[in-house]
């Protein structure tokens, strides 16, 4: 099930971005953004939404918000026991499902160059690598997917 996060998931979602982003660290030489960010602001915004167990347990988080005609994906983490089991494939259909709701054209998103597990996930999701650029001291790879099509 994915649902909007609540402030009491803030701790649950700051500690899987860590867990998520720690293996990163040694390949970057520094924290990946996502481990210094604090939810609370996106979840009170309403850009941040969890996906749950059957036990109601949370297995990852996406925080994406509307910019422009697309939405764009900020975060998308899922506990390292829980990767592989198509939680973040459920939470970017779920990103893009509400763009399609809110009339947008695309999600944009990045991801770190040195993320390269992230490179092809993303492509087989359908989003087209659109530059490579240095933003606030990390070399992103930038994404976009056309919901015109479907």
């Amino acid at each position: 099930m994915i649902r909007p996060a609540i402030l009491a998931d803030a701790q649950t979602i700051r500690a899987c971005s860590r867990a998520a982003f720690a293996r990163y660290v040694g390949r970057m030489g520094r924290e990946p953004a996502p481990m210094q960010t604090d939810p609370a602001a996106a979840i009170v915004a309403a850009e941040a939404y969890v996906a749950t167990g059957p036990d109601g347990r949370i297995l990852g988080h996406v925080i994406c918000r509307h910019a422009g005609g697309d939405m764009v994906l900020d975060t998308l983490a899922v506990w390292p026991d829980d990767a592989g089991r198509g939680v973040g494939k459920r939470l970017v259909a779920h990103v893009e499902a509400l763009a399609r709701q809110q009339g947008l054209d695309a999600v944009t998103l990045y991801t770190n160059a040195a993320m390269t597990e992230n490179l092809p996930f993303y492509e087989s999701l359908g989003y087209t690598r659109i530059a490579r650029q240095m933003q606030d001291g990390f070399d992103r790879v930038f994404f976009r997917k056309s919901l015109s099509a479907g």
